[in-house]
């Protein structure tokens, strides 16, 4: 198999499960995150083509995720946003906020989610510019962050809400319960599963970006 076909079949392998898992009725108005991307992308003035090359990710298949056709996984999703240069609550349409509100303000009425497929983001951050991000992960019974785990340059941590889910970092692994919490470097590759046949899990989750003079 040739170094292409080899690339194809990865991302398609990280694309599986593009449906989503029941039990979270909040999926059923979250956006989709194909759309999301393309409006992204246009906003950059960037061709299909040429976000491919930089992303890593082919042409094909970016055309698949923006359609809505695949979903990708955490690792597939980080490189297409590194590309676009953007932070993961670009990704997110915004509500406006209303008057007389300040914009370090977001009601909890006006929190944006996006349909990962195999979870939902809710973002909870305000629309002013920060470097720290807050969101609420809804993760369904079975869902995960995808088959191959994913690092960039940032710090993350959370707590979970509501179920479980076991969070592996590098070569260590644990289930964390309801108020567990965890802080972690993002740079180190890692995943995340709800092993639950039956229970959505909810956690907070908390991005900080990171300087990338700090990790060279």
């Amino acid at each position: 198999m040739n170094t292409v076909a080899k690339s194809k079949r990865a991302e398609a392998e990280e694309t599986k499960g593009a449906a989503n898992e029941a039990g979270d009725p909040a999926a059923t108005y979250a956006r989709h995150i194909g759309g999301e991307l393309k409006r992204v992308r246009l906003a950059k003035g960037l061709s299909l083509a040429s976000l491919a090359k930089a992303s890593g990710v082919s042409v094909g298949m970016l055309s698949q995720i923006e359609r809505n056709l695949s979903n990708p996984s955490l690792r597939l999703l980080t490189q297409i946003r590194t590309a676009l240069d953007v932070p993961a609550s670009a990704l997110f349409a915004d509500s406006p906020v209303q008057a007389p509100d300040p914009a370090f303000v977001r009601r909890k009425a006006q929190h944006p989610r996006l349909d990962l497929g195999y979870f939902t983001k809710e973002l909870l951050s305000s629309g002013s510019p920060h470097n720290l991000q807050l969101m609420i992960l809804h993760i369904p019974p079975k869902g995960s962050s995808g088959g191959q785990p994913t690092s960039y340059a940032a710090e993350k941590g959370g707590m979970v809400l509501e179920g479980e889910l076991t969070l592996k970092i590098g070569e260590e692994e644990a289930l964390l319960k309801e108020g567990d919490s965890f802080v972690f470097d993002s740079l180190i590759p890692h995943s995340f599963v709800n092993a639950s046949k039956t229970q959505v899990a909810r956690v907070l989750w908390v991005i900080g970006k990171v300087p990338v003079e700090r990790h060279l």
